[in-house]
């Protein structure tokens, strides 16, 4: 034999992260936009948690923008007012109860929740003005399109629990809960929820 070494190398492939695709219906089984969807992992680890959309919520034409807005816990939310009028916002939710006073058109103002939950938003001006803010305490959250679909990735595979909420789900929560098993790749799963 020569003297030359040979040696083998070996290629390990990491299990790609895996994606679920959460369809969520009513009991007629129409698609309900703007449920939040969250995955808890039973083996998650802590960290940063980060979304890549804005962490605000807008007055515009009497109406809070986004209707439904997820963030995650310990975040600070802006609320610009961009109406001609002045807005004022409130919220009585145990997770959040707070007041901002009257502002005007171009103002800001911010409020901070540290705690996970719904927080239901009004305006003492505009009775009519209805927003949602859900703070999560899990990286892996979405909200359902206009087809009732929200895709999470990212995460490992094994048991986890899925959580889906939304204003008009008839339970004390609004919160419907399940437990389900992440098998790794892209996994497609539907969600029937009562509604009031």
């Amino acid at each position: 034999m020569g003297g030359g070494s040979t040696f083998l190398a070996f290629a390990v492939a990491a299990a790609p992260p895996a994606s679920l695709r959460v369809q969520v219906v009513d009991a007629s089984g129409m698609p309900l936009r703007d449920a939040v969807v969250e995955l808890r992992p039973a083996n998650a680890s802590g960290g940063a948690i980060r979304f890549p959309w804005k962490m605000g919520m807008a007055q515009k034409n009497r109406q809070f923008v986004p209707g439904t807005l997820i963030v995650a816990k310990g975040s600070t939310v802006a609320f610009p007012n961009l109406d001609n009028v002045r807005h004022s916002i409130y919220s009585f939710s145990k997770p959040a109860r707070f007041a901002i006073d009257l502002y005007g058109r171009d103002q800001t103002r911010t409020q901070t929740f540290n705690v996970a939950g719904s927080i239901k938003l009004g305006c003492n001006i505009h009775d009519d003005m209805r927003g949602y803010i859900r703070v999560t305490d899990t990286p892996f959250a979405a909200k359902t399109d206009h087809n009732g679909y929200a895709t999470l990735t990212g995460m490992a595979g094994g048991s986890a629990s899925l959580t889906v909420w939304h204003p008009m789900l008839r339970t004390p929560t609004g919160e419907k809960r399940s437990a389900i098993t992440i098998t790794g790749g892209a996994q497609n799963h539907k969600l029937a929820v009562a509604l009031r």
